[in-house]
């Protein structure tokens, strides 16, 4: 098959390594991947994501079989409508089930109609409003924007302050947002992802990411600064009960209201003393979660995909390896404030020749022969091993053979698993 893949960061990297090693696949296009991708497909520039009818164009021009989304925006813009009006297999949900991801206030509306376990919450379009609720609710509490912020768009408020402060920023840039807040809820997170097709549900692992900056769980936000998996703390007896009480009820509650969920579905679980909790959905891989996983993806990504993409996912199964993978995020120095561009990047050919090693490129750019940087989150440093602490050990090995003093990473990523593991 012929295949097209869309984005250019970490997550689709992993997605092109794994289609790549596909018995199935007969050409692999990445539009407009990046530099670092080259070798696993053919680049195509100079059309963006939101040129739906571009992207149409090429789709007919070299006869794609199957289009892969990997981020969310063109998924929430519409995209595979578009395709899908087209003819085309997309493996990626429609405007309407994105939904999941591009509205927290329509995911909290599907948990309440299928009686899914979540935290409490209220949704406002005024400022007074969302000030009066937060000071009648107190600290701690959560504060979310309605819509995409690249996995920003959250305040985890530990004081009154922070939380006015977080949902004043957000009608200054926006007087009519839409707000979300919630309770705080207690635990420990994890990730797991399924492969969906109306009411056809494949799971495709677990895992557990790092969203702040710096060690400890210090700093602002991220898109995500490393991932590791399987999640130790996510055992069979907790996957099954989030498959009856949270997975299923979602597919089925999208296909009562007319919108069946195609593609894959990551929930953000709080596993609390109560169950497993839903924090939120997102409708396309995580992002470093996607590069640990398929590195532990065995078979033909294509097939399964496909098969997703055209309702077939019953004929197909996912497996993933026993082992353990671990990536590490090396971004620029200030991210996810200000950075600069165009430093280099040395050592990357030995760093990926170590054992289990894999080097998968986000915000680099080839120029005069020489990695540069070119981004934020520039590599994930991710590595294999028949233990979460072998994994762990030689994706760092690996991110010290890499000669980048303008880029840092954290030190302490999958140390939360290894102590579950004891193997601290």
């Amino acid at each position: 098959m012929k295949v097209l893949l869309l984005g250019s960061g970490g997550r689709e990297h992993a997605l092109a390594l794994a289609l790549s090693r596909s018995a199935s696949l007969t050409q692999l296009f990445i539009l407009p991947g990046n530099d670092g991708m080259a070798r696993e497909g053919q680049l195509v520039s100079g059309i963006a994501l939101a040129d739906h009818a571009a992207i149409l164009d090429l789709c007919r021009t070299e006869a794609i079989d199957l289009v892969v989304v990997g981020p969310e925006a063109p998924l929430v813009a519409g995209l595979a409508d578009d395709l899908a009006a087209a003819g085309f297999a997309v493996f990626g949900p429609s405007k309407a089930a994105a939904q999941l991801e591009g509205s927290k206030d329509f995911t909290k509306s599907v948990c309440v109609a299928a009686g899914i376990p979540t935290a409490a919450y209220a949704t406002f379009t005024d400022h007074a409003g969302a000030l009066a609720y937060l000071r009648e609710k107190g600290a701690p509490i959560v504060v979310k924007y309605d819509g995409l912020m690249a996995g920003k768009g959250v305040t985890v408020a530990a004081s009154l302050a922070e939380a006015e402060e977080a949902i004043a920023a957000l009608y200054a840039n926006e007087p009519a947002a839409k707000v979300v807040i919630e309770e705080m809820m207690e635990g420990e997170e994890a990730s797991f992802f399924c492969l969906i097709d109306g009411e056809t549900v494949v799971p495709f692992g677990s895992a557990q990411d790092h969203k702040r900056v710096f060690d400890g769980d210090k700093g602002p936000n991220t898109g995500g600064m490393g991932a590791y998996s399987p999640a130790p703390v996510f055992t069979g007896a907790l996957e099954a009960e989030t498959l009856a009480r949270i997975i299923l009820p979602t597919a089925r509650e999208m296909v009562r209201r007319g919108m069946p969920y195609r593609g894959v579905l990551f929930a953000g679980l709080m596993l609390t003393s109560e169950g497993p909790k839903l924090i939120e959905y997102n409708c396309r891989f995580g992002d470093p979660e996607c590069q640990a996983l398929m590195l532990r993806f065995e078979g033909d990504l294509v097939q399964v995909l496909h098969a997703a993409a055209t309702g077939a996912l019953d004929r197909v199964s996912v497996t993933l390896a026993a082992s353990h993978a671990v990536g590490v995020v090396m971004a620029a120095r200030g991210y996810p404030g200000d950075y600069a561009k165009g430093s280099v990047i040395r050592g990357l050919d030995k760093a990926g020749t170590l054992p289990g090693v894999t080097i998968f490129h986000a915000g680099t750019k080839a120029v005069g022969g020489e990695v540069t940087s070119h981004g934020g989150r520039v590599l994930t440093v991710a590595a294999t091993g028949t233990t979460l602490r072998e994994a762990r050990d030689r994706a760092y090995a690996a991110v010290d053979a890499i000669d980048w003093p303008e880029g840092f990473c954290r030190r302490d990523i999958a140390a939360r698993g290894l102590a579950r593991l004891g193997q601290g």
